[in-house]
């Protein structure tokens, strides 16, 4: 996740949680080149004339991180987590959008790459991947964050096990067990 030490971030997210208003005004400079290159990935899985852009995609992401005031504050890999779960809503926010504007015109797609799809890149639609991590989610919650973790947030695989507390084996079972049926699930809805 990038060359800045987790102490001080760990450190001023714990300010932060205990009620100092500036932590958060110090933490920013420390993770923003990480989650604009979150946002920039993220974005170039878009079509190319998307109309966010990753520093207002960032932006967003910060104004919400802002307003997180319950949660306990761990860890660096926390933050970003929350910041994978934040991504995802404003992107999709931001199709739904998109498409009720244009009245379902124009579908936003996005390549999964590996994340997804198995040997064959898929372009599938953002909204349709949300509905399926809903939807998998209901059947296995860890499952759907392991993907959200990795795919939202780019977390890797030993970042996503401590953001989750489990070991680095279970998120790589989970993260194949979650690919394999979003694979389904994903070819169901796009066929439909």
């Amino acid at each position: 996740m990038g060359e800045v030490s987790s102490k001080p971030v760990t450190e001023l997210l714990k300010s932060w949680r205990q009620g100092d208003s500036t932590a958060l005004e110090k933490l920013l400079p420390l993770v923003y080149n990480e989650l604009r290159r979150i946002a920039a990935r993220q974005l170039r899985r878009e079509r190319p004339n998307h109309t966010l852009q990753p520093t207002a995609l960032v932006h967003e992401v910060y104004l919400k991180l802002v307003g997180q005031h319950r949660i306990e504050w761990q860890n660096r890999a926390q933050f970003y987590g929350v910041a994978a779960q934040l991504i995802r809503r404003i992107l999709v926010d931001h199709v739904r959008n998109r498409r009720t504007v244009k009245r379902g015109g124009g579908a936003l797609t996005l390549t999964l790459d590996d994340a997804v799809s198995e040997p064959a890149r898929q372009d599938i639609d953002l909204v349709k991947l949300d509905d399926a991590l809903l939807s998998l989610a209901t059947k296995d919650e860890q499952q759907s964050r392991v993907v959200e973790m990795r795919f939202f947030g780019g977390l890797s695989i030993e970042e996503t096990a401590e953001v989750l507390g489990i070991s680095p084996s279970t998120v790589k079972r989970d993260w194949a067990a979650a690919k394999a049926w979003l694979y389904r699930d994903m070819s169901t809805r796009i066929s439909s």
